[in-house]
């Protein structure tokens, strides 16, 4: 039994829309050429794949059980095809790294050193990025690298995803705050009520509902204008450990422990990439290079 990559793409197009107007729509085709594709695929399996209730379409049990394989299907070939094509391209002339801004700077700094040494002739670029763009970028060809604040390591993916490390995160105020001179039994009430600065890139993440404590909280986007803030005692924030304890007491900020929070808290960090042979080597790199500075700075 032979079936052609349209036919899947219908299905999974169709399945993931629920309306073969919408899917349709996804793929650029008429919605009349999506219905006879998938009454094709069904007559070739004997089974019904979607229950039509007017506009849209509902999955049967075997549409359900069916989807998964067709979906990794599709990823894989849209894989095949990028390394295929990578295969005849030669160096990158230009490489486009998208990060979110819970990576710390001295690592992408560390990136920039170790790409200029092995290729001095490639133009790098970082960018601030949000897991979607991040996304989106990848399967367009517009970003090569991305630093993502997820771990997602699902086979059913056009692109190659790493899981790097958890990044570990404390929550500090500035030496002078009223916060720092409370007792620790104490500290997670007034936290509840105290300014909270928050970085607008754990908002972007879908992150906010795991570190908001406190209603009375302000965005901040950018992160060295957030870490002044909290300096001048104008909230607390949820900080990377790995940058705040690198700058010592440059930043004269008080780390707190609570009795209701023992442990502090963790994100994970995956490296995103395009299945691509000129990405290959680079990709290695940068993960060696990554976990290598987080291992050094827990041994710290």
């Amino acid at each position: 039994m032979h079936f052609s990559l349209e036919q899947l793409a219908a299905f999974v197009a169709v399945y993931e829309k629920g309306s073969f107007s919408e899917a349709a729509v996804k793929l650029n085709k008429h919605r009349t050429t999506i219905g006879q594709v998938i009454t094709n695929l069904e007559d070739q399996l004997a089974v019904e794949l979607f229950e039509r209730i007017g506009r849209s379409a509902k999955p049967t049990s075997e549409g359900q059980l069916l989807y998964s394989y067709a979906k990794v299907t599709i990823e894989q070939a849209k894989s095949f095809n990028k390394m295929a094509l990578s295969l005849s391209y030669g160096q990158l002339e230009c490489l486009n790294i998208a990060y979110t801004s819970l990576i710390p700077s001295d690592v992408l700094v560390s990136i920039r050193q170790l790409l200029l040494e092995k290729y001095p002739a490639m133009k790098v670029n970082f960018l601030i990025k949000t897991k979607e763009e991040v996304k989106a970028g990848i399967e367009d060809d517009s970003i090569q690298l991305g630093f993502v604040n997820v771990d997602q390591r699902t086979p059913i993916t056009s692109f190659d995803i790493t899981f790097l490390c958890y990044l570990t995160f404390g929550l500090y105020t500035a030496k002078n705050s009223p916060l720092a001179e409370l007792p620790n039994d104490q500290i997670f009430g007034a936290l509840k009520t105290s300014k909270q600065l928050i970085l607008k890139a754990y908002l972007d993440d879908e992150i906010s509902q795991k570190i908001l404590l406190s209603s009375n909280y302000e965005v901040i986007e950018d992160f060295s204008l957030l870490l002044s803030l909290v300096q001048q005692g104008v909230g607390w924030s949820l900080l990377p450990r790995v940058t705040i304890e690198d700058l010592g007491d440059l930043l004269q900020l008080q780390k707190l422990n609570l009795n209701e929070v023992r442990d502090d808290f963790q994100f994970p960090i995956a490296l995103w990439a395009p299945r691509s042979k000129a990405i290959m080597e680079i990709k290695k790199d940068v993960e060696s290079l990554v976990v290598a500075y987080i291992n050094e700075r827990r041994a710290r």
